[in-house]
């Protein structure tokens, strides 16, 4: 059978959901583990990834079963939905590439501006770093938080700050969201075109008589 066949297509596109729900599981576990350092989950967009990519599991999922058992009703609101996450992929994707180091600056030093004191000596003691940026337009900030640090690094005399953990920790998980779901999601346009023509064909075995 040539591969605009029948079978042909859904061999193609239960294997073309196996791969989202592969995706789906990879978009979580980057960015759960880019969540792993307290502020990073401040960061909105890595709290929109992880929302991406449960929606893209279980759209993965209604999109199998309907490529198994050819069902009409499953597969339109498949292609309309994964057209939707493509559009929301494509935008979130570009937004992590597109953040830079002033950007998660701006953001880590707003969110450390409303920790506890409490919050902040069990941060620091966690990541072992004492501190958040130490920049001229928060030095005395700075200091005061070095003060108050309960850190082990600091018995040493040896304490890097947190937020330059934190920041490239951020931006390595910001890269590889934005690679994966960017180059995902130009892939959910071909599901969308398979699932058109999967549709719109007749499975042999049915009954000729039968509704498309």
């Amino acid at each position: 059978m040539v591969c605009g066949g029948f079978t042909c297509s859904k061999n193609a596109l239960c294997a073309l959901n196996v791969v989202y729900m592969l995706v789906g599981l990879l978009l979580i576990a980057v960015a759960a583990w880019g969540k792993g350092f307290g502020l990073v989950s401040s960061i909105h967009i890595i709290g929109g990834v992880i929302a991406l990519g449960v929606f893209l599991l279980l759209i993965a999922m209604v999109g199998l079963v309907g490529a198994i058992h050819h069902h009409q009703v499953m597969l339109f609101f498949y292609m309309v939905i994964l057209f939707i996450v493509f559009l929301f992929q494509f935008g979130v994707s570009c937004s992590c590439l597109a953040m830079n180091r002033g950007q998660q600056v701006v953001l880590l030093n707003s969110t450390w501006g409303m920790l506890e004191n409490t919050t902040k000596t069990d941060l620091e003691s966690q990541l072992n770093c004492c501190g958040l940026l130490n920049v001229t337009n928060s030095l005395q900030q700075f200091k005061a938080d070095v003060d108050g640090c309960r850190a082990p690094c600091k018995n040493l005399g040896n304490c890097t700050s947190c937020g330059d953990l934190m920041l490239n920790h951020a931006t390595e998980a910001l890269k590889i969201l934005g690679g994966v779901g960017l180059f995902f999601s130009f892939s959910e346009i071909l599901g969308v075109w398979l699932a058109v023509r999967y549709r719109n064909q007749k499975d042999p075995r049915a009954n000729p008589s039968a509704f498309l």
